[in-house]
């Protein structure tokens, strides 16, 4: 990427004088815009808001009483419910609280603690530990472990997911890789959907490792954006086919279908795994909220409903995925100052910027009172080799607010490159 190409130094002066000006307009207004986060709006929240009418009566079908202890690991209705979303068995899933992030936390504690299902020994008696971490990817997933002393590896994402090529060279060839975060759909921030073949050799490539496990964060599975979306092929299928059924361990929540602080979460694995697990859940706690989850099986009902559900949700979204697109085509194409994803759902805009440029791009932004998620969070330790990455969250704000906030990053875009070329 060779940036204002054909542009004299008269002309790049000319251009950086133009946008300080600018800048500063934006300075003036007192901005105080956050683009930090991926949260649903209060209109998405207010679509689920007649959860809350499934009060009635607080029993189940087969008449068990969710105010009092037991269905340790959820209700049938909801089992029934995600087993028919995601095509599992009900004995493959175990569902928990309002967090999946808390159930993956979770899940790595025991593998260091007290080891999973098919280990020889827990991660915390091994010399060394790595994962795998495609980026760019998910800051929270590199902070649990960043936490547990981990070594984590970058792997680039490409348009049909990981480097898959250098996935199986890896694993391979280092037993200490013991892991692999994946967001495999509508991928966070990218919006890459991981091919079938990259899914199927997923969960068929040799691995020196026999603890080896991917922790397959599906979490964007029902956010579509539009008619036509992605597919992502049956991973926990492909790992029993391959030989390898207790390889992954996949997770969603209904976090950004109903609400974030309320909803419910699963986990999915083989039957071993899942029995094993739940031997250990049940040393820390007697169960989640049976209550929640019934109101959620109530409001969801079935799969049709939960599709046209997420239509209303996408209706919201749409315009301001849009919107982005619109404004950064219009500021920054032709220029080789940046480049960015159109996902076909999802949270998240990937854009990445000049080599060197994204930090300061930030920084600017914050400046001039627009805040993004800090440069660096898509990659292990907050570090991004190439400093060029930055994740827009466009689902918070209205699209008034949206609009000035992309139109200022676009300018601070142009400003940090400037910058560096002029320098």
């Amino acid at each position: 990427m060779q940036a204002y190409k054909g542009f004299s130094k008269e002309e790049l002066l000319k251009r950086k004088n133009e946008l300080s000006l600018k800048y500063e307009s934006y300075k003036k207004q007192g901005l105080k815009l956050d683009m930090s986060r991926g949260k649903p709006c209060t209109e998405q929240l207010d679509l689920s808001n007649g959860l809350f009418s499934h009060t009635n009566d607080l029993f189940t079908e087969d008449g068990f009483d969710c105010r009092n202890y037991g269905q340790f690991d959820g209700i049938k209705e909801v089992k029934d419910l995600f087993a028919e979303l995601f095509d599992i068995s009900t004995e493959e899933l175990f569902i928990g609280g309002n967090s999946s992030l808390n159930l993956m936390y979770d899940l790595i504690a025991k593998a260091f603690n007290h080891g999973l299902n098919g280990f020889e020994k827990p991660w915390s008696k091994l010399d060394k530990v790595k994962f795998l971490c495609p980026c760019p990817g998910y800051d929270r997933h590199f902070a649990i472990t960043e936490l547990f002393g981990v070594e984590m590896i970058i792997v680039p994402i490409k348009e049909y997911g990981p480097d898959i090529d250098m996935i199986e060279a890896l694993v391979s060839e280092d037993e200490s890789i013991k892991g692999m975060w994946s967001i495999p759909m509508y991928s966070n921030p990218t919006g890459i959907t991981y091919s079938d073949d990259v899914v199927q050799r997923l969960a068929s490539m040799k691995t020196k490792a026999s603890d080896f496990r991917i922790i397959w964060d599906n979490a964007y599975a029902l956010h579509h954006l539009y008619d036509t979306p992605d597919k992502l092929a049956d991973i926990i299928s492909l790992c029993r086919e391959s030989g390898n059924p207790d390889r992954v361990y996949m997770f969603g929540s209904t976090s950004k279908v109903t609400f974030p602080g309320a909803g419910i979460a699963f986990m999915a694995s083989s039957r071993e795994n899942i029995e094993h697990i739940k031997k250990q859940i049940s040393k820390q706690t007697i169960g989640y909220n049976k209550v929640n989850m019934l109101l959620h099986a109530r409001f969801l009902k079935n799969v049709e409903n939960i599709s046209e559900h997420m239509k209303k949700h996408a209706e919201i979204l749409r315009p301001k995925f849009e919107a982005v697109h619109e404004i950064l085509e219009k500021n920054l194409s032709g220029k080789d100052v940046a480049s960015w994803n159109k996902p076909n759902g999802g949270y998240f805009i990937s854009l990445d910027v000049y080599e060197g440029c994204a930090g300061k791009t930030v920084k600017l932004a914050k400046e001039a009172g627009v805040t993004f998620t800090p440069a660096g969070a898509t990659f292990p330790y907050g570090k991004d080799p190439k400093d060029s990455n930055i994740r827009i969250a466009p689902t918070y704000p209205p699209v008034s607010e949206l609009r000035t906030a992309i139109e200022v990053l676009c300018v601070c875009v142009e400003l940090a490159v400037l910058d560096l070329i002029l320098a």
